[in-house]
């Protein structure tokens, strides 16, 4: 049985270790002991803190194998982006061009560096050992960490994103960097996102990045192919976002041009279909009929963990049929309330 729970000071050789079997581009992946070390401690003040409106909180999760020898996974959500500066990206833009002279009227696109996702909360580091075989325990993992904000509204943001992978070859090149972002960092893809630790946030960038619109039609054609375009690692996480309720906007990445996913609260399956239910026994007899699949977290703040479970709708009752080794899992008893939404 898989569980997600918030990341612990005793995951971090495991962490470092599931880092180094993770590709070059994933950017928001912490690499290094030093910046696994940094993410877990300020994860862990996160949780314990009691903020009544976001600020510079970051929630690590990791996710547990059955045999919970080793992890097979981690996410994180943080409470504002670029909370500590302003977040950039490149607003894929529709500019109008009239000449009066020539009788001339038509739009061409244009990338413009903005701050408008500051202060959104974002989804980030999304990774699974296993991504290729993987089941359930993908939105498990994805999902988890938007139903602990649907459990504690007030730590997080009405309006979240998540910047998808682009593409890069084999070697961690890309195409969409060495066309524009290369000529401004004089450096490769890779170096630059070691510099910057994948953080979007750094003033090297908006003192780098061209202020004025970058014309696409001007970029190599190769550049033009891959721009919102998802690397196919991400694929797996792109599909349980937009089944979450995520959606392509007008924003892509200012490295890679991946495409950048937004949502607010309202329009997320987390926030709007999860139902808050009472846990009783589940001995096999209960809810004989149907049985669906059950994303289910304690209604707590502190030691957070959810699994999923295959149970009877609780739509049209007040309780949730949880197994006993679920329960033990969950570490509730009958009687306790948890959250708990439709996978």
């Amino acid at each position: 049985m898989f569980m997600v729970r918030s990341v612990a000071t005793a995951d971090i050789p495991a962490l470092e270790a599931m880092s180094s079997g993770a590709t070059p581009g994933v950017h928001t992946l912490p690499r290094t002991r030093a910046t696994i070390e940094t993410a877990v401690e300020r994860s862990m003040a996160s949780f314990a803190a009691h903020p009544e409106h976001p600020h510079a909180e970051s929630y690590l999760f990791v996710l547990e194998s059955p045999d919970a020898d080793a992890l097979a996974g981690t996410a994180a959500i943080a409470a504002t982006a670029g909370s500590s500066g302003a977040f950039f990206a490149f607003r894929n833009d529709i500019l109008s061009q009239v000449s009066r002279d020539l009788g001339i009227s038509h739009n061409v696109r244009a990338l413009s560096l903005c701050s408008d996702l500051t202060g959104h909360s974002q989804l980030s580091g999304f990774y699974l050992r296993n991504r290729r075989t993987a089941g359930n325990e993908a939105a498990l993992l994805s999902r988890a960490r938007l139903l602990f904000a649907a459990l504690a509204p007030q730590r997080f943001s009405d309006r979240f994103f998540v910047s998808m992978p682009g593409m890069t070859d084999e070697e961690g090149r890309s195409p969409f960097w060495d066309a524009l972002g290369r000529k401004f960092f004089q450096m490769d893809f890779l170096q630059a996102e070691r510099m910057i630790e994948g953080a979007r946030n750094r003033t090297v960038i908006v003192e780098l990045m061209p202020p004025y619109p970058v014309y696409v039609p001007l970029l190599p054609p190769e550049a033009q192919a891959v721009l919102g375009q998802v690397h196919p690692q991400g694929e797996l996480a792109y599909r349980v976002l937009t089944r979450e309720g995520f959606e392509p906007d007008e924003y892509v990445d200012i490295f890679d041009g991946g495409p950048v996913l937004r949502a607010r609260r309202n329009t997320l399956r987390s926030f709007s279909r999860s139902m808050s239910r009472t846990v009783v026994e589940d001995t096999g007899r209960t809810g004989r009929g149907r049985r669906d699949a059950y994303l289910v977290a304690p209604v707590r703040e502190h030691g957070f963990r959810a699994i999923v479970v295959e149970c009877a709708s609780p739509r049209q009752s007040e309780h949730i049929g949880v197994p006993l080794e679920a329960m033990r899992r969950l570490d509730v008893v009958r009687g306790d309330t948890v959250l708990c939404v439709k996978l």
